[in-house]
């Protein structure tokens, strides 16, 4: 669906059903230079089964307009306008990667817009190499291929796909060609600059889980479990031979995960 916020136009995924805010909703929130895409095989799955999905394209990305915005607190507070904007109290932020950071922003920035945290392939703190900055900025197709590769694990460079007839890798691509040309680099600065993590995973109230990947080159595993044991009574779950694109990778195994999640 198209929806007005703050003068720009947003395209949000809602999973092939009409947004219902009257159901529990779950607000996906997806990575640097990522879109709804992430999130195509968890929408459809979860707004069939009562739930009201969210999954948008934050501004400057995928079939959203607008400038992309400039660190993770303008993304944690553009979440939570978002949420207003729509008559919804509150919800369930699902976040993947950059999304993790907004998610912890948010739940400190904005806590009674925030009823849980499903936070996956994510840490406290996503320091970015200058080289990618740069390369984001100098030549971002070179950017996209890199990160595309670092960012699946093994099954996916073997062509192994979840979905039939497509690639991990190409797929990936051409998700992120599709952004405004300055989204990834914005987006890579504004992890680059963020360091509220340790104190917002810290102070985090509500239910969480965190989903790691064993094989994750861009939020290493351990990175992952150290947010977990900072995160009062968060529930972990470690994927084997995952990498960073987990909702893509092993979607069944994820979508099952947030299932128990959520009924708890």
């Amino acid at each position: 669906m198209k929806h007005e916020l703050n003068g720009e136009l947003i395209h949000i995924a809602t999973g092939g059903v009409d947004f219902d805010n009257s159901r529990p909703v779950l607000l996906f929130l997806h990575g640097s230079g990522q879109s709804h895409l992430t999130w195509v095989l968890q929408s459809r799955y979860f707004a069939h089964r009562n739930y009201a999905v969210l999954a948008p394209d934050l501004p400057g990305h995928g079939l959203s307009s607008g400038t992309p915005l400039a660190s993770i607190g303008d993304m944690a507070d553009w979440s939570a306008a978002l949420l207003e904007s729509l008559g919804v109290a509150s919800a369930t932020y699902v976040a993947h990667s950059q999304g993790v950071l907004v998610a912890l922003e948010a739940a400190a920035r904005h806590a009674d817009r925030v009823r849980g945290l499903a936070l996956i392939a994510g840490a406290m703190a996503i320091p970015v190499n200058d080289m990618l900055i740069e390369m984001a900025q100098e030549r971002p197709e070179k950017a996209f291929a890199m990160m595309t590769s670092w960012g699946h694990g093994p099954g996916a460079h073997k062509f192994d796909n979840t979905q039939p007839g497509h690639s991990f890798l190409g797929y990936g691509r051409r998700v992120m060609a599709q952004n405004d040309a300055a989204a990834l680099h914005a987006d890579l600065v504004a992890c680059n600059e963020y360091d509220g993590g340790p104190a917002a995973a810290a102070a985090v109230t509500q239910p969480s889980l965190c989903l790691i990947a064993d094989r994750d080159r861009m939020t290493p595993a351990k990175f992952g479990q150290k947010m977990a044991a900072t995160i009062p009574g968060a529930e972990t779950k470690i994927f084997g031979r995952a990498g960073h694109f987990l909702p893509a990778e092993f979607p069944l195994e994820v979508n099952d995960a947030l299932s128990a999640f959520l009924a708890r």
